[in-house]
């Protein structure tokens, strides 16, 4: 990953190809959880793959096979880990690589840092992680009220809506320990998706995907929102707060929105809202 303009830097920060625990946390992102397959002699395949019981994630261009049309929910990604027997070339294992594209920090007009790559992406290959502090919910409030307008806000939710209506929270911040996914500036017609994905842990890793083909020198970019596959709903909406001073955004899509987007439920000051 190199930088430009040459001699400019960001401002300083620990990097971490992986997430760490931070404050508040109960989990360790780093603890091995889940159990491998037994794949030893025979490909890793639906059906016989412990690992692939939702079927299969990647073809052999090691490209995400279920990318989705608009209105769909994001589905999560179990890789082969490393209680795993089958080889290093197994084509579950693509997050878990790290990157394979060359990939620019670069200075932007009015968005201060961003990144970019430097060469062909096609439509469903790994990008990078959105890697950083893994937090806990009161140590999220208490970051974000420390904030004020002109602060970037690094800080990401995600939400995952399982069976008998539980949602899953992973709240990660890289704004002191983080990876490269930490430049990555909002858009409103984005060229990633970001994707759930488990491999030794719980905790997934937020994997970025091209969601099309990206061409070399183009700015690489995501939903902020979630909102790529996923159609707002009514919670989205009460969480907008009409009130709150919201950053302007500047993605110069056709379809932007004007206004980077906003999560008032993560300013709760008192007890955690039922979100169940």
């Amino acid at each position: 990953v190199s930088a430009w303009p040459p001699g400019a830097e960001p401002e300083p920060f620990q990097y971490t190809p992986d997430h760490v625990a931070g404050p508040g946390t109960d989990v360790d992102p780093t603890q091995i959880t889940f159990p491998g397959c037994i794949c030893l002699k025979t490909p890793c395949l639906p059906g016989t793959c412990s690992c692939l019981r939702r079927g299969e994630n990647y073809d052999d261009e090691s490209r995400l096979i279920d990318i989705g049309s608009e209105g769909k929910c994001a589905k999560p990604v179990f890789e082969c880990n490393i209680l795993c027997p089958c080889s290093d070339h197994c084509r579950n294992r693509v997050v878990q690589r790290g990157l394979q594209f060359q990939l620019q920090v670069f200075k932007t007009d009015r968005k201060g840092w961003g990144l970019r790559t430097l060469e062909l992406i096609p439509k469903g290959r790994f990008v990078c992680e959105y890697a950083g502090e893994v937090l806990g919910y009161s140590e999220v409030q208490r970051r974000i009220q420390l904030q004020t307008i002109h602060d970037p806000n690094y800080i990401i939710a995600i939400r995952e809506h399982v069976h008998n209506g539980q949602v899953l929270e992973t709240f990660v911040d890289p704004a002191h320990v983080g990876n490269i996914g930490r430049f990555l500036n909002h858009s409103c017609e984005p060229n990633l998706l970001m994707i759930p994905v488990r491999i030794d842990s719980m905790v997934p890793k937020l994997a970025l995907f091209a969601a099309k083909d990206i061409l070399p020198e183009e700015e690489l970019s995501y939903d902020y929102s979630g909102r790529f596959l996923n159609l707002m709903d009514s919670e989205d909406k009460e969480r907008l707060d009409p009130g709150k001073i919201r950053k302007p955004c500047y993605c110069d899509a056709k379809s932007c929105a004007a206004f980077l987007p906003y999560d008032s439920s993560l300013f709760c000051p008192l007890e955690k809202p039922n979100i169940g």
